[in-house]
């Protein structure tokens, strides 16, 4: 008996100071040991491409972002579309719904915490053999019997194991509540560079056409001079070949807006057939001169991939609990009240209602080792969670590193690409005046040609990249969620994950630093 009496006093000693919780007590990683986020310190000022849309921009380290970032473009139409997406998209909604869902289902275990009672009626029809006396007092064979009861059941939470459950349903919540932050700044994401790409390819068709129009005025030129026999019927031919073949990269640059307009309506819940008033344009964007920088050990606070791969961690580490505590004798408390009549008038009549209270405990003797298997695998998961845990802090200062030395390169590609512009397109007109008085060849002109049509299209499209850079920076970096006022139904719901802590250390680094 010694051993039930030491099992029986450790449950007293248990409740007396509000339940045991067995396994591991969940602490938050530690962030990575790092001051920077590349081997060598990124310039902080961006060089200028000279043209609008490709001003300088400033590394700001220590700066806060925005909750609505994609306002630095200072574009209404942007502002607005991205407004409507987070409102309309269903992938949006679909988080959304799944949060509510993961709220749902750990305040549903939190119910475990309390007695369940519950209540129970029954009516039947009865009737005695003749063989055997009759049950009731009156003697009549054929009765009706009521009967009405209260049962209580109170699973004593000994070991902590509905207590672990509860607190990985709350940490899953709460991974649920980062992956609808990851979904809007997915969303907006998108929509910036799904409007950048549009405004991208619309520069591209206008540069193309202009390009087209002037290998039309060559050709006109070309063919004065052939009728006139100064040139060969051969230049002729193959500037007709090379606008042809200008004209041939006119219809997939068309093609791919009209897809690029598809996606904007996709990504606003509409259909592609809904019309979609926003037109854009690079020269209506704007790029913001002070670039946010946030420390290395802030990042892992901001990125909402982060937080739920943490958050993950710390369910993980509950199961390990639960997993734990099943090992452990389960005790039920219970308690059942009842009466019984044969008439429903006198149910409730004295003498007619009995009770039972008792207790069960339930221990697992022999399971053919499912229970220390499921530990083992509740552990084994934990050291999952762990290594997905380090993949995507590793994954998100990646991502901050390719940003900032895309955002260091598109500069210096932007200014180059004005500069190659420039000189070829001054080559281009001084090659076309010589022509139309005679004084080159026509190769000299197609040469010409060939080389500004193709420092125009990267013109564009390095300009275009310091858009899709600059908004990849503000993602990469988290996207100001924590300062991002919530909607009618979040402030409603209270779906709102917790922010990043602030601390006097971290204001002193960011202070010492600038």
């Amino acid at each position: 008996m010694r051993p039930v009496a030491l099992l029986l006093a450790g449950s007293a000693l248990c409740s007396a100071l509000s339940g045991c919780m067995v396994g591991p007590d969940f602490k938050r990683p530690s962030p990575p040991k790092t001051e920077a986020y590349l081997s060598s310190d990124p310039p902080t000022d961006l060089v200028a491409g000279g043209i609008p849309g490709g001003e300088a921009q400033t590394l700001v380290r220590g700066m806060d972002i925005p909750g609505q970032w994609w306002q630095v473009f200072q574009s209404t139409p942007l502002n607005g579309l991205i407004e409507s997406a987070l409102r309309a998209n269903p992938d949006v909604q679909a988080a959304a719904a799944g949060l509510k869902v993961a709220k749902e289902n750990a305040r549903a275990q939190r119910a475990t915490l309390f007695p369940t009672i519950q209540a129970n009626f029954g009516a039947s029809q009865n009737e005695t053999p003749g063989s055997l006396s009759p049950a009731t007092a009156s003697g009549a064979t054929i009765f009706g019997l009521f009967t009405a009861g209260l049962t209580l059941t109170y699973a004593l939470d000994l070991w902590g194991g509905n207590r672990r459950q509860i607190e990985s349903l709350d940490a899953l919540a709460e991974a649920q509540c980062f992956q609808l932050e990851g979904a809007y700044l997915s969303l907006a994401s998108n929509v910036v560079a799904a409007a950048v790409q549009e405004a991208s390819l619309r520069a591209q068709i206008d540069a193309t056409q202009r390009i087209i129009a002037a290998q039309q005025t060559t050709l006109g030129i070309l063919r004065g001079q052939a009728n006139l026999g100064a040139i060969p019927g051969g230049d002729v031919a193959t500037q007709q070949a090379a606008l042809a073949q200008a004209e041939a990269t006119l219809p997939p640059l068309q093609k791919a807006l009209e897809q690029q307009r598809n996606l904007i309506a996709t990504l606003t819940g509409r259909l592609p057939s809904d019309n979609i008033a926003a037109r854009f344009r690079l020269e209506d964007l704007t790029l913001p001169h002070d670039l946010p920088l946030s420390l290395p050990s802030r990042l892992v606070e901001q990125r909402p991939d982060v937080r739920a791969a943490e958050s993950n961690l710390h369910s993980a580490s509950a199961l390990v609990g639960v997993a734990v505590a099943n090992q452990f004798p389960q005790i039920t408390l219970t308690a059942n009240i009842n009466t019984q009549s044969l008439s429903t008038d006198t149910l409730f009549g004295p003498g007619l209602t009995g009770m039972a209270v008792g207790a069960s405990a339930l221990q697992t003797i022999i399971d053919g080792g499912a229970l220390a298997a499921k530990k083992r695998a509740a552990k084994a998961g934990l050291e999952q969670a762990d290594a997905q845990y380090r993949s995507v802090v590793l994954t998100a200062f990646r991502n901050v590193a390719d940003t900032l030395r895309a955002l260091q390169y598109d500069a210096i590609t932007l200014k180059a690409s004005v500069d190659a512009e420039q000189a070829a397109a001054t080559s281009l007109d001084i090659a076309q005046r010589r022509l139309a008085l005679g004084d080159t060849t026509y190769v000299t002109v197609l040469l010409a040609q060939l080389t500004y049509q193709q420092t125009l299209l990267n013109r564009v499209q390095a300009q275009a990249a310091r858009f899709t850079d600059t908004a990849a920076l503000f993602q990469a970096l988290g996207g100001g969620w924590w300062n991002r006022a919530p909607g009618p139904e979040e402030q409603a719901r209270r779906l709102r994950c917790r922010p990043p802590t602030r601390d006097d250390r971290v204001a002193q680094e960011v202070k010492t630093q600038q």
